[in-house]
């Protein structure tokens, strides 16, 4: 139907073909145009249908999903490519080296070959989501008896919740921040590779650790630690219950639990559970948040970054709320301004960096307090803090 968002479904299985396009355009804003059973057919079809996104299979036979990412990049740089990927450790390898290649998302399929109403209904939701959000498409445009195109120009309005709205609910930044002692990094679509530039920029003497969620299933987070720790200068591992919080060291929430800390005496341990999702995410931003805020009080700096939907949010408050940070990645460099721009739309966060500045940024504020003199000296020269 005239209007729709054209998608290629790229897969070796004739039936997963008929499930995704029967799926995809069941959607009023969304079409599957055609099909392919591998890379090399796929790429004779782009110029022909000109899809608005590719849904992409890993595992396929002749030229496989990762071939296909590389030949789609030398020829567009900006045509979304999601790929259809298996939960297992050699799908999730295949995974995080399609992002790395160019790939924009991933959507992983059900568990079983037949899979449950309840499973293809999460990926139903799951890929026309993405879909949206990476082609930037408005449904508030669509109109489907009119056959006009609707316009992909810009990315929905961000509606804040009415709580968010009110003025004056958040303590000021401090005109002189006291010493951070830990940081929390939420993070969604587009982190893995937003992650691998972050993390290189923390030094080896990081004063202070760092907890991360990022939106994965299991098995992909304990390969992308593994990944990002072989990059950065300081080590990165999946957190495991019991974890004692240790100055310059990283841990990433496990895939399918919360994450979140709890002071036990003298140290803060990591504690992990498999609690309700919490905007439909598990792990889920606003967990760890919450406990970070709860733990150290002031002394704790959330960081939101690139992702769909408004998970950090909540947590985001608790922190502001307790007199902690908060800065925000850009919309400029952010893959979906969703995390962030909620985030610095209902005025929470101290500061909004580009990804290129954001680990300049996160060194600064986790050194001690400036002196009141050189305070004074900043604030006159119209530093900003």
């Amino acid at each position: 139907m005239p209007g729709k968002l054209r998608i290629l479904v790229v897969d070796d299985s004739v039936v997963v073909r008929r499930m995704l396009s029967g799926m995809l355009s069941s959607h009023h804003a969304v079409e599957a145009v055609a099909t392919a059973s591998n890379g090399k057919i796929a790429l004779a079809r782009i110029p022909q249908i000109n899809p608005d996104a590719i849904i992409l299979d890993v595992e396929m036979p002749e030229m496989d999903g990762l071939q296909t990412v590389a030949a789609i990049r030398r020829l567009n740089r900006t045509l979304p490519i999601i790929m259809f990927s298996t939960v297992t450790a050699r799908g999730a390898a295949a995974t995080l080296d399609a992002i790395a290649l160019g790939a924009n998302d991933y959507v992983t399929k059900p568990s079983t070959r037949s899979g449950t109403v309840g499973q293809l209904g999460l990926v139903y939701k799951d890929l026309v989501d993405k879909i949206l959000a990476h082609t930037h498409f408005d449904t508030s445009t669509v109109n489907d008896s009119s056959g006009d195109r609707p316009s992909a120009a810009g990315a929905p309005h961000l509606v804040l919740p009415p709580s968010m709205v009110s003025t004056g609910l958040y303590p000021p930044a401090p005109s002189a921040p006291g010493p951070i002692e830990a940081i929390a990094i939420g993070v969604s679509t587009g982190g893995p590779n937003a992650l691998a530039v972050l993390l290189p920029s923390l030094p080896t003497d990081l004063s202070v650790p760092v907890f991360i969620v990022q939106h994965m299933p299991r098995l992909f987070t304990k390969l992308l630690a593994e990944r990002l720790s072989s990059k950065a200068q300081i080590p990165v591992t999946e957190a495991s219950p019991g974890d004692v919080a240790l100055a310059g060291r990283v841990f990433v929430a496990p895939g399918d639990y919360h994450m979140t800390v709890k002071r036990i005496g003298l140290k803060v341990v990591v504690q992990t559970n498999h609690d309700i999702q919490e905007n439909s995410c598990r792990p889920s931003v606003d967990p760890l948040f919450r406990s970070m805020a709860d733990t150290y009080g002031a002394r704790v700096l959330g960081v939101i970054m690139t992702g769909m939907g408004q998970d950090g949010l909540r947590g985001c408050e608790a922190i502001r709320a307790r007199g902690g940070q908060v800065i925000a990645q850009d919309e400029a460099t952010s893959v979906v301004w969703g995390m962030p721009g909620f985030v610095a739309r209902a005025g929470l966060a101290d500061k909004v960096v580009p990804l290129s500045e954001l680990g300049a940024e996160i060194v600064r504020r986790t050194r001690k307090a400036e002196t009141p003199a050189r305070v004074r000296t900043l604030t006159t020269a119209g530093a900003s803090l």
